[in-house]
């Protein structure tokens, strides 16, 4: 490796450049993550007091139901956007759309891996 390629700690320690590596750290927000966790995990009972598994989600949903709820959380969101009163309010709207655009993904990256 030349040196432009390897840091160098006061330590003595050395490790490759971070030059197109993924910043997952920088990417995503602590604050956002834990309220997203919050609202996840409030979410997990359901209406017949069963607690689903917080990865549940991930046993796939179909897309159209994401679409259809993504559509409910924007117009609370919108309605918040534009001062009125919403179903739940801003948060629950942004965490609402935040799993929803989550989920869709994640079945679209399934399908890619699948074909």
């Amino acid at each position: 490796m030349a040196n432009d390629k390897v840091r160098k700690f006061k330590s003595g320690a050395t490790r490759d450049t971070n030059t197109n590596k993924l910043d997952y750290e920088g990417f995503l927000s602590p604050l956002v993550i834990k309220a997203f966790g919050e609202y996840m995990n409030k979410h997990r009972l359901q209406p017949d007091e069963k607690l689903r598994d917080s990865d549940n989600w991930q046993k796939g949903i179909p897309k159209d139901v994401y679409m259809k709820s993504m559509w409910r959380h924007f117009m609370d969101l919108w309605l918040e956007h534009r001062g009125y009163k919403s179903r739940e309010g801003i948060k629950e709207a942004l965490n609402g759309l935040l799993f929803n655009v989550m989920g869709y993904y994640f079945e679209l990256e399934k399908e890619k891996l699948e074909s």
